[in-house]
């Protein structure tokens, strides 16, 4: 059903008269490359360079129906994925008011500030998005969104409300698991004034992750009569949070942009998140060098497993799993961007992480170019 709803919008979107409709396309595409240090592996690299890893190419396609109606579709290939096409976003937008405007359809899940253009590399300066913060994977729903476009004195103001559901795979005890968040419900809001702007995001929604290599251990505590733990375990509908707020700082070719994240889910041993980054460049022409520090500390809920008793035969096993939460990293990234071209941009970055629980540290080393066409 969902891949025929797809393909409704781009027929939609492609296949009209000019009588009816304006179809724009446009693109955006990154060539990156990159090569962890001896031994290290981070963010999908390793001590073998490697030209795929990063690398995407994309189409939009946007089609004005009239009438205040328009279609968008986004078609992405990603290097990771050998470039094979999938849709990123597919969804239909309705113009009520000039203030108010609906989506529906496959929209972008609004986490972050830069989360509806994450993967135009040429929207922002980095090489990538700051990975402690922009790492929680659900990025896409399918579902509705509502925007509010207005001034505030002399600021601009943008809300946007968001109802939907995700449908997807995530990573639980190291394999993937399908995952579905419903209920989703949210909102952000956007205050910017020239050269300043502030942003907040809260969403939440009904946790269920079907980990299968979870279930022996939830049928064997619920054959001991500890249903009451093993609901402390698993993803059954359990109710999951998201709060942001972002700070974005643009003057005299000062740059400062700052995220902070939590994130939760109840009844589950997933970790609460907290995460940050903080980033400085300064414009020197075409060049803009930068800096940027980030945090990722996750607690476990060592609760979980504090109450059996130490003989418990099944107590090592929940406390690996529990402890397995545990995470607390840093991350030093330097780099520069040289906009050698309107549309095109060349980008080097280096990146120092140290996972502070393991006293370990990775390094890596990135460049690349960014482009819209």
């Amino acid at each position: 059903m969902k891949k025929t709803w797809l393909a409704a919008c781009v027929a939609m979107a492609c296949c009209t008269t000019t009588a009816t409709a304006e179809v724009n396309i446009n693109g955006f595409a990154s060539i990156k490359a990159g090569k962890a240090s001896s031994g290290d592996t981070l963010y999908g690299y390793t001590d073998e360079i490697d030209f795929k890893n990063e690398s995407l190419f994309a189409l939009q396609v946007q089609s004005d129906l009239g009438e205040k109606l328009s279609v968008t579709a986004q078609i992405m290939a990603r290097g990771r994925n050998d470039f094979d096409a999938e849709f990123e976003w597919a969804f239909l937008t309705y113009q009520l008011t000039d203030e108010w405007r609906l989506n529906a359809g496959r929209l972008r899940t609004p986490f972050y500030k830069y989360s509806d253009f994450r993967d135009v590399g040429y929207a922002y300066d980095w090489l990538r998005t700051p990975q402690s913060v922009y790492d929680l994977g659900f990025d896409t729903i399918e579902g509705v969104s509502l925007y509010h476009s207005t001034s505030l004195s002399d600021m601009q103001s943008n809300l946007q409300l968001v109802f939907g559901a995700y449908d997807g795979e995530v990573a639980v005890v190291g394999t993937e698991a399908p995952a579905q968040i419903n209920n989703i419900v949210g909102a952000t809001w956007e205050l910017s004034q020239d050269w300043l702007s502030l942003r907040m995001a809260y969403l939440m929604g009904d946790v269920s992750i079907e980990a299968s290599s979870l279930n022996p251990l939830l049928l064997a505590l619920t054959n001991v009569g500890l249903r009451s733990v093993a609901q402390e375990i698993d993803f059954n509908e359990d109710e999951g949070s998201f709060f942001g707020v972002g700070l974005n700082y643009d003057r005299n070719d000062w740059l400062m942009v700052a995220e902070y994240t939590h994130v939760k889910v109840e009844d589950s041993f997933y970790a609460n998140q907290d995460s940050y980054y903080l980033s400085l460049g300064r414009r020197f022409g075409a060049f803009t060098p930068y800096v940027s520090y980030e945090k990722d500390e996750d607690d476990a809920k060592p609760e979980i497993y504090a109450a059996l008793p130490a003989n418990f035969p099944l107590q090592p096993t929940i406390a690996t799993i529990v402890n397995s939460q545990w995470f607390d990293n840093t991350t030093w990234n330097l780099g520069l961007r040289y906009d050698f071209h309107p549309a095109a941009a060349f980008k080097v970055q280096f990146s120092s992480a140290k996972d502070k629980l393991t006293d370990s540290k990775d390094s890596l080393m990135a460049l690349g170019v960014d482009l819209v066409f």
